[in-house]
């Protein structure tokens, strides 16, 4: 199931479980609709499913109780309907939690086990042995003991803390705060400035709330004050935070210092009660995540009495030359630390200890899974350089230098003997096709077989159109009746003779979708497979094409740049090719931000590319208007560009709702100059080449992520001709956006895929398994690429000097890591 909707499927839960309070998230569910959205657009979630859920999470603060519960069901199992493997329980999808109705869950991310091939989820969420080192054969026994035996914790009580994932008292050593309360260096608001992260204790003087945007919104204003001066806080869409102050509570307020109209003010900060008798401890406070009928002081009691005795007692697993080399504390003062810290410091280097656990693991479990990979022979395949020159002077262009040197990666593996497993990223339109040819074509030459796989039957199409263009006719290497096409709506009869030409050894080359992993087909001798877009597969998927062939040479493509900290994390057990170069005769797009009122300039550009025989896309956020949404939606605006803007131009339309088949005759119709401008929600696909096509217009641009925008925009620039991206925003104070802004200032898709990793997270570049082990972090950031390249140089020296952890000094470790990932060797990308 895609990461959007096994998030969505968490808060609902966590919705639940505190009894449709509005509470899953700080804030209300409303706030986490914006990243949601891009998450889901990521994932390709059909656009009636993300209307449907930004219609119905827009308006949940206003519902009743009962209508909001109704709501959350109504609105699943229309998930269901369209996405039947989110009905699916939790032994079938090894990335989603328990049913609804579950209470055995924290509010944090769920803590994953990858082995056997495939992620799971540990039982009971948030047991300490899912952290790395958690739990080893020297860890105290008592910590295995029932919460009960705390004083004040009855069975009841016990119930409750379950919900938080918090069954012993080993699990409560690793249920870390989610932020701390540092009430040794407050800063007075007199002291505030524009820019600064801060936390203000103040007091409550004024609570008010009034409609925005005509009414579609509603936005509460709340004044507070210390001793020197006050504060102005505002909050949008949340209309139930006027509920929750009073005047002279007294409260903290973490978020950043903004100005309007040359006051200070903060938008959308998180807020909590104070507890009076923290305000004379000068200490750094924690808080913790919680749930219904659990307070912050009530939990922090328990914390301090478990942590206080049995963190100190707690046996480090990592060896002391790995501790000594990367300058870290030792694992008991790490975990004391995190929990109470004596001062800003101390919490640091604690946070970066547990931190780069975690790192540390998956890198000593990615060179594992790389070794493993590798033991095994593979079939040598060697290249004269004559004959690969040939190849090169057939082609009708001249590689580039990025080409090269990837071909020249793939011609090490294939000389090598071992398997290849190998990842080739490359920005939008760098040209990796003629890499899986040349790939296809050095394997087929010696007489065996490969396999590319794509996740659309229109990609596959296309790559099979590229690959009879470049390896058949004068100078080709096969013939047309060698390379076949497999989808899932080809004829019968020719599935069948595709079968026996398969098995017969007679078809070289077979391009298709999921359909050529089913049983019925079998190779004579397949030594090479291509995964297309490799994110948009899951694990089972790329395993099950994998056994189509004995041990057969692996390489995966990908046209999302990836950023270095996530390739190094989450790939590592893959060698890596970066494709950072257009092809040449390539001109960079140009684009440029324009406001809603420029709208008509975007339209004569579009008409002048249009009169010198070129297309356009034009893309929306939605697939229908809604009240609830402010933002432009493909069906309407189809309406108005075919009747008035541009009545004697045709103008096909493709969105989320239209079947596969309807969806593909229409692309295929745009490919073929059947249309001059294409309106479409982001179903338009990755990957498909329409060199025709020189505008991309995005409506409502503020309303989707930066690896996004850069994924549309690499539609259009595929040829010499000049191509252009419009983004409009959905109105007019967005413009200012800076995920548009960088979009003007490059088109190179790797720094912009750093400055979405650093804005949004890591969700736009995790496919369903790597998902799973970002959402496992509690600690580390993906984005901390200091820590990783740390934890990766510690991982590769002591994998060098003792790869089974045989040692005796290594013995724990060799524990923890056996708990954290499980017997199995998985497969992580």
């Amino acid at each position: 199931m895609q990461p959007s909707l096994v998030n969505l499927r968490k808060f609902f839960r966590l919705e639940h479980q505190n009894k449709y309070n509005d509470t899953a998230i700080i804030g209300g569910l409303a706030k986490m609709l914006d990243y949601w959205e891009s998450e889901a657009r990521a994932d390709n979630i059909t656009d009636e499913i993300i209307q449907a859920v930004l219609e119905r999470l827009g308006s949940y603060a206003s519902l009743t109780t009962e209508s909001r519960a109704e709501s959350l069901k109504g609105l699943w199992n229309r998930i269901q309907e369209q996405y039947p493997e989110a009905a699916q329980k939790e032994n079938n999808t090894p990335h989603t939690q328990p049913k609804l109705a579950s209470t055995k869950q924290k509010p944090s991310a769920p803590q994953t086990e990858p082995g056997k091939g495939k992620l799971k989820t540990k039982a009971k969420p948030g047991r300490s042995e899912t952290a790395p080192g958690g739990k080893t054969s020297a860890t105290p026994a008592a910590l295995n003991a029932n919460l009960t035996v705390l004083q004040g914790v009855g069975p009841r009580h016990s119930k409750t803390l379950e919900k938080l994932g918090l069954y012993t008292l080993g699990d409560m050593l690793y249920y870390f705060p989610y932020r701390y309360e540092d009430y040794s260096q407050l800063k007075p608001i007199k002291d505030l400035f524009y820019g600064q992260q801060v936390t203000v204790i103040a007091a409550v003087q004024s609570v008010s709330t009034r409609p925005i945007r005509g009414g579609k919104s509603q936005l509460v204003e709340v004044i507070i004050s210390d001793s020197t001066g006050t504060l102005r806080l505002s909050w949008f869409n949340q209309p139930w935070i006027a509920n929750r102050l009073k005047k002279d509570d007294p409260i903290s307020v973490s978020g950043k210092v903004e100005q309007y109209l040359g006051r200070l003010v903060m938008n959308n900060p998180e807020f909590e009660p104070v507890e009076i008798e923290n305000l004379h401890t000068n200490r750094i406070v924690p808080i913790y995540p919680l749930t219904a009928k659990v307070t912050q002081k009530w939990l922090r009691n328990l914390m301090n009495q478990v942590v206080t005795h049995w963190a100190l007692r707690v046996t480090d697993h990592l060896p002391k030359s790995v501790r000594s080399a990367a300058k870290l504390p030792e694992l008991n003062n790490a975990l004391l630390q995190a929990h109470f810290p004596n001062s800003q410091e101390k919490l640091k280097a604690a946070r970066k200890r547990l931190a780069f656990d975690e790192i540390f693991f998956l890198q000593m479990g990615v060179l594992r899974q790389k070794r493993d990979w590798q033991s095994v022979p593979g079939r040598i395949f060697d290249v004269q350089d004559d004959w690969l020159e040939e190849r090169f002077k057939s082609l009708p262009f001249e590689l580039t230098k990025a080409q090269k040197r990837a071909i020249d990666d793939i011609l090490v593996d294939l000389g090598s003997g071992r398997p290849m497993n190998r990842l080739l990223q490359g920005d939008v339109g760098s040209g990796k096709t003629v890499i899986a040819i040349t790939a296809a074509a050095i394997v087929t030459n010696a007489g065996s077989q490969a396999a590319i796989m794509a996740p659309t039957s229109i990609l596959a199409d296309q790559h099979y159109n590229n690959f009879i263009k470049l390896m058949t006719g004068e100078n080709g290497i096969l013939s047309e009746d060698e390379i076949r096409l497999l989808v899932g709506d080809t004829p019968k009869a020719e599935k069948e003779a595709i079968r026996k030409g398969l098995k017969d050894g007679s078809i070289k080359v077979l391009i298709g979708t999921h359909a050529l992993i089913e049983d019925p087909i079998k190779f004579a001798d397949l030594q090479l497979a291509v995964i297309d877009e490799q994110h948009r597969f899951g694990v089972e998927q790329r395993a099950a094409l994998r056994t189509k062939g004995s041990t057969p040479h692996l390489l995966v493509m990908t046209a999302t740049p990836i950023p270095r900290s996530l390739a190094l994390t989450l790939y590592g057990d893959l060698d890596i090719s970066v494709m950072d170069e257009m092809p040449i005769g390539r001109k960079p797009i140009d684009t440029y931000v324009l406001s809603p009122k420029e709208r008509e300039r975007a339209y004569t550009l579009i008409r002048a590319q249009i009169n010198n025989g070129r297309q356009v896309f034009i893309i929306y956020p939605l697939i229908e208007e809604s009240d609830k949404v402010d933002a432009r939606a493909a069906v309407d605006d189809h309406e108005i560009l075919s009747k008035e803007i541009f009545p004697d131009l045709k103008i096909g339309l493709l969105h989320g709702k239209m079947k596969p088949d309807e969806k593909d005759a229409i692309m295929l119709d745009f490919r073929n100059k059947k249309f001059d401008i294409l309106v479409s929600t982001t179903v338009v696909e990755v990957g498909v080449d329409v060199p025709n096509a020189t505008v991309m217009l995005v409506e409502g641009a503020n309303r989707f992520g930066l690896t996004q925008l850069h994924q549309l925009r690499g539609r259009v620039g595929r040829d010499s001709e000049q191509s252009y991206c419009l983004l409009i925003p959905a109105h007019e104070d967005a413009m200012e956006n800076e995920r548009l802004q960088a979009m003007v200032e490059s088109n190179d898709g790797f720094v912009l895929a750093e400055r979405d990793l650093q804005q949004r997270g890591p969700g736009e570049f995790l496919g369903t398994r790597q998902s799973g082990y970002a959402s496992g972090l509690r600690m580390a950031s993906l984005t901390d690429i200091a820590l990783i390249e740390n934890a990766r140089s510690q991982a590769l020296n002591l994998f060098n000097t003792d790869a089974n952890l045989e040692k005796p000094e290594h013995a724990l470790l060799s524990e923890a890591l056996e708990r954290f990932w499980g017997n199995g060797k998985g497969d992580i990308s």
